[in-house]
């Protein structure tokens, strides 16, 4: 079982997302732990401080070093496979391969930064890995936790079944095969045909080219012309 222990300043962002579906019923089976620890039970004064103006002046605030040293001093064990990581803008892309490795440790230690960002200190003395989701600006590290949460989450033993994830996109043995590969075939469903525009079932033929049709071979039932399919598709 994989314990995620997340850091934040708005525990109760987490609570729908994270009691819904797959990442619920992994919860219920005990095969992962999420605990949400709210960073400002680690200050000292009755404020409950987490941040403060930046050193040599600039906009907008700073999240201090001290609430985070001793939230993560207090979550890592050390006879546990342990892994801190900080969300931040200039962290390694997150991807399928991280994903893969973070799902073999015991506990993993996700920091979410907020403000204009977090004292340099923690990247360089506490955090063992900076990780980034994207090239784009979030108002804190909470949407990013939670999607490793469910990245990793899904690469549990028993949380999916192995055949689901083995056609699932990124589910390569290596991450360069992606560029020769289609991340997951075309799948279809009832009805066979679907009609748009109401209208057109009642006219002629020739108004049939409209209709958004199931692919022939699907309906085939010949097995191996479908995985040819999936191949080419």
């Amino acid at each position: 079982m994989i314990k995620f222990n997340i850091i934040t300043i708005f525990p109760d962002i987490f609570q729908s997302y994270f009691n819904e579906s797959i990442i619920k019923r992994a919860q219920k089976r005990k095969l992962i732990d999420i605990k949400i620890h709210n960073l400002r039970d680690y200050t000292n004064d009755k404020r409950k401080t987490v941040d403060d103006t930046p050193y040599g002046g600039g906009p907008g605030m700073v999240m201090m070093v001290e609430p985070i040293f001793k939230a993560v001093k207090k979550l890592k064990v050390k006879s546990q496979k342990s892994k801190v990581i900080l969300f931040s803008p200039k962290g390694k892309k997150f991807d399928q391969a991280m994903a893969k490795r973070f799902s073999k440790l015991d506990n993993l230690i996700m920091i979410c930064g907020r403000y204009e960002g977090v004292d340099e200190r923690v990247a360089k003395y506490i955090a063992d890995e900076e990780v980034s989701v994207g090239d784009y600006v979030l108002t804190g590290g909470e949407i990013p936790a939670m999607i490793v949460v469910d990245a990793v989450t899904r690469l549990i033993p028993d949380v999916i079944a192995k055949e689901s994830l083995n056609e699932e996109s990124f589910s390569f043995k290596k991450q360069k095969d992606l560029a020769n590969e289609n991340y997951e075939y075309p799948q279809y469903t009832r009805p066979e045909v679907f009609i748009p525009n109401k209208k057109w079932a009642a006219c002629p033929p020739k108004y049939a080219k409209h209709f958004w049709r199931v692919p022939k071979v699907l309906l085939s039932g010949d097995h191996k012309k479908i995985e040819e399919w999936k191949k080419r598709a």
